[in-house]
């Protein structure tokens, strides 16, 4: 709000904060940041490929982990992921797409279910499990990718013991391609899942051609299969069992939504109301859900007919790898190498979807609650942070992928799970009760799915416990912080309040905060008696009372609508509403000082209580002691004193 003239910024802190908030619309400027054309976005299927370089790329090591799971049962468990995919996932993300366009996802559904601290709360623990999930995305994709390096024939001897190096120079190449700029991160991603999606398709065209004309293959497996589980239903139940195992196929769905404000959309969409946005995202999603499933199913069928059961497991050549194998074992080594090359980019670029989730999730909350920076709403400074944080994790879990495994499941199921009750919720509310019980049916399928999870690898509860609490620490410290901050993003007055300005701009401009009461005439008589008295002020002077309601004390900023009205025949009030009384009070003033050329006054009376106790107040609850915090507000937001409101105690 005040005006007072700031040195251009420096050609590295400009660089560092162009581009501010392009991972999504409606995110409020950081100061001195250099404006950004409007973001025109991408057609669907382009970023489709960005959510798919996480989503496709469990293709490397999801018939592996489903093999050793489920054993020869693994395609018809891979057909009840696919059935909770279609049917539960798809449909819920769908709908997560329709109510939450702006690529929030699940967390601003919720967000909409509670106020004040509890909510703010509770979104900081679903972006705990957020940061888990996309974090660990990035971290165990670049470990994946270089165990694949560490592991080729041709590398092992001039690679061996160097996982951890390569690990954090991969996810050093990840944030300086986002640091170059996100279309380039689109254009290779797209590259990325077109050539792998192309290989996947050679390698199961060529293993189901082996699989037809070996006849006997197919025979063996089912007369195993029978041998082995008896019945249909003994193999269905069996399949549900082991299915939590096989979870990790269904992540992709929350990056999915996450990128949503990368979709082109139609000319004729709005911010309001993006309906060409929602449509393609839709498509996204189906289409990437029909691609991986009909690759899964075919995939851990070819694997588990073609591959000798002792290959999937530790220390077997099928062991996290098993189209891999198929390649090198049916298409030559040379077709193998290009192969393997293949997963192990896009197993490296995985991490490029997640790092796109985080820079549209992080920016859209905690610098609209006050509990990140200013410069944490700009890209680049994001996915510094975001790299090192990555580095950290790496070197934690010493570059393992196994020992991430049950963090990053724990953070995909957690925001599934936390999707499905969201849309049950809307569902409700808007009276589909059909659409409710669907959702409730995936909801409580999930919740399961989790709860197995966390019982079978609890250490995934503990990482994201530890993003929890590592967040919501940081977040209180910079709301802290930024305590004193001018908090209002513009300041605007009615037709009554802008007449009461207009009079006073003629003599000298004088309020007083009054903390309204019974409002009746006696109140406000005795108050302006009372600070005549305190000030040593003539009877001639006149006043306008200024009273503030706070509404939501955990909202950071906010814009404020300011009332005039006459009380009693003649006493005037202006009415503010906002999360804390003394910002509300700096901004009015420093709004009143630009509009009218005049230095205006306000005089308050001291609070009872120790400061310590009212700071907390404020701190919490948006007041306190509201004399020296609006004092304070001001000197940070007018550095000049010549210029600066004046605040009288008494």
């Amino acid at each position: 709000m005040a005006t007072t003239e700031h040195p251009p910024p420096s050609r590295l802190r400009a660089w560092m904060l162009e581009g501010l908030s392009d991972m999504g619309k409606g995110v409020q400027q950081a100061p001195h940041a250099r404006p950004e054309p409007p973001h025109k976005g991408q057609r669907w299927y382009r970023v489709m490929c960005l959510t798919g370089v996480d989503y496709f790329s469990t293709l490397g090591y999801q018939p592996g982990i489903a093999a050793l799971a489920a054993g020869l049962l693994s395609p018809v468990a891979t057909v009840v992921l696919v059935i909770v995919t279609l049917a539960g996932a798809l449909p819920v993300y769908r709908r997560v797409a329709e109510e939450s366009p702006h690529g929030e996802g699940s967390i601003a559904m919720l967000e909409r279910l509670l106020s004040f601290w509890k909510g703010k709360l509770f979104v900081l623990a679903l972006l705990g499990f957020a940061a888990t999930d996309f974090l660990i995305t990035i971290t165990l994709s670049a470990a994946d990718a270089a165990t694949h390096m560490v592991e080729n024939p041709h590398l092992t001897g001039a690679l061996h013991g160097r996982q951890m190096l390569i690990t954090l120079v991969l996810v050093a190449l990840l944030g300086a391609v986002f640091l170059k700029g996100f279309l380039e991160a689109i254009g290779v991603a797209v590259a990325l899942v077109v050539a792998y999606l192309g290989l996947n398709a050679v390698v199961v065209a060529v293993g189901l051609w082996h699989v037809i004309t070996a006849g006997h293959l197919v025979t063996d497996w089912t007369a195993a299969l029978t041998a082995e589980h008896g019945n249909v239903f003994a193999m269905i139940g069996v399949s549900l069992l082991v299915f939590p195992k096989l979870a990790l196929g269904l992540s992709g769905f929350e990056t999915g939504v996450a990128v949503m404000p990368h979709v082109q959309g139609d000319l004729g969409d709005t911010e309001e109301h993006p309906k060409g946005r929602i449509r393609d995202t839709k498509k996204l999603l189906t289409t990437a859900a029909l691609i991986m499933s009909v690759f899964l199913i075919v995939t851990s069928f070819i694997t588990t007919v073609l591959i000798p059961e002792k290959e999937f497991k530790p220390g077997g050549q099928a062991n996290g790898r098993a189209l891999a194998y198929l390649a090198h074992e049916y298409l030559g080594n040379a077709f193998g190498t290009v192969y393997d090359v293949s997963t192990i980019a896009i197993l490296w670029f995985a991490g490029a979807s997640a790092m796109a989730g985080l820079l549209n999730l992080m920016p859209r909350y905690l610098p609209r609650y006050g509990m990140a920076p200013h410069w944490a709403r700009a890209v680049r400074p994001m996915v510094l942070v975001f790299t090192l944080i990555a580095f950290l994790v790496t070197w934690i879990f010493d570059a393992n992928v196994d020992a991430q495994g049950g963090a990053y499941a724990t953070g995909v199921l957690v925001l599934m799970s936390s999707a499905a009750i969201a849309v049950t919720i809307a569902a409700r509310r808007a009276g589909q009760r059909g659409w409710a019980i669907g959702f409730g049916v995936v909801s409580a399928v999930l919740l399961y799915v989790t709860g197995a999870n966390v019982v079978e690898r609890p250490d995934g509860v503990k990482i994201g416990a530890c993003f929890i609490a590592g967040i919501i620490l940081v977040s209180l410290l910079s709301r802290l912080a930024r305590a004193f901050e001018l908090r209002v993003t513009d300041v605007q007055l009615d037709s009554m309040a802008e007449r009461f300005i207009r009079d006073m701009a003629s003599r000298r401009i004088r309020f007083i905060a009054n903390e309204p009461d019974q409002r009746d005439k006696a109140e406000y008589r005795d108050k302006i008696e009372q600070i005549r008295a305190d000030n040593d002020m003539p009877e001639q002077e006149d006043f306008v009372f200024v009273e503030v309601t706070v509404t939501d004390p955990s909202e950071f900023e906010a814009g404020l609508t300011v009332r005039g009205e006459v009380l009693h025949n003649r006493y005037r009030v202006l009415t503010l509403e906002s999360s804390s009384i003394p910002n509300a009070l700096a901004a009015l003033l420093l709004h009143v000082r630009d509009t009218t050329g005049c230095i205006p006054h306000i005089y308050f009376e001291w609070t009872e209580g120790t400061p310590f106790a009212n700071f907390l107040r404020f701190f919490l609850f948006g007041q306190g002691e509201v004399a020296p915090v609006t004092r304070e507000v001001l000197r940070e937001a007018e550095p000049d004193r010549a210029r600066r409101p004046r605040v009288h105690t008494g």
